[in-house]
């Protein structure tokens, strides 16, 4: 927890926020929960709205002035606030309300000033906190901060399989498992947290993959969006389109393919564009 917010600029306090949260989670795991449904399949636990309140405790300290969007709260604040902080303060609640350990606290904020800021990725259990400046990206233990290095040598390919499908049947990530040229190249992970994404960007995963609509204004996605590029990962859509430059225009790309070098996201986009070709061959 910070307990004084004084002096702190935006990285902090997004280290700080994603740090409370973090401390929330882990204070809750393995009690018994209770469960707010959400609809679809979907719900959230007693573990998700304390850890959001923990973050903003911190935002609101910090920076009372800003609005913010958070997963379980909604929005708050003026709705033309030029910054707003994204708020996902326990991605992965499935596998958490099922003991299972691998999952997130996302804080991101989103300035119309700027195209890329700060944001922060903590794991609450192996202690580890991925953060950007906007810059440049680093990892945060206990002996210290070290840059993100991103590379694919390990050639681990999440793919999120969770609905919605927006772009089928032209793409669909459980497709891409069955591709001949994925399967020799790649070893496929499939998971359910946005972890994933700073593990892109720290080397852990050779990329990632979703579908879905513009995600660079997604409490889930933007925190670990900011880390890939922030690290000089490659980032578009599944469309190969940029990803948050068109929102306005409605062009922006759809999903997410994060990857940690050129040749890696090339490959990916060429097995995913032959899975539309054929899709749409099969369709007409």
């Amino acid at each position: 927890m910070i307990n004084s917010t004084a002096g702190l600029d935006d990285t902090d306090v997004a280290i700080g926020a994603v740090r409370a949260g973090a401390e929330a989670v882990r204070a809750r795991y393995g009690q018994r929960l209770t469960r707010m449904d959400k609809g679809a399949g979907d719900f959230a636990t007693d573990a998700d709205v304390a850890a959001e309140e923990a973050i903003l405790g911190v935002i609101r300290a910090a920076r009372p002035e800003d609005a913010v969007l958070g997963e379980e709260g909604g929005r708050r604040g003026a709705a033309d606030a030029v910054r707003q902080w994204l708020v996902d303060p326990l991605c992965g609640t499935l596998n958490y309300a099922v003991g299972n350990m691998l999952v997130a606290v996302n804080v991101a904020l989103r300035n119309a000033a700027l195209l890329n800021g700060p944001a922060a990725v903590a794991d609450p259990f192996s202690g580890e906190v991925f953060f950007t400046d906007g810059d440049a990206a680093w990892v945060r233990r206990d002996d210290g901060d070290t840059r993100l290095a991103p590379t694919a040598a390990t050639r681990l390919v999440d793919v999120n399989l969770d609905p919605p499908f927006p772009s089928a049947p032209g793409f669909r990530a459980v497709d891409l498992l069955t591709h001949p040229g994925f399967v020799e190249r790649f070893r496929p992970r499939v998971v359910s947290t946005t972890l994933a994404l700073a593990w892109v960007a720290a080397g852990k995963r050779a990329a990632y993959v979703t579908d879905g609509g513009d995600l660079t204004g997604s409490v889930h996605f933007a925190a670990g969006i900011a880390l890939c590029r922030a690290a000089g990962c490659v980032v578009t859509g599944v469309d190969g389109a940029p990803i948050g430059q068109g929102e306005q225009d409605g062009q922006a790309g759809r999903g997410l393919v994060a990857a940690a070098d050129a040749e890696t996201h090339g490959l990916l986009m060429s097995m995913i564009r032959s899975r539309g070709v054929e899709a749409g061959a099969a369709n007409s």
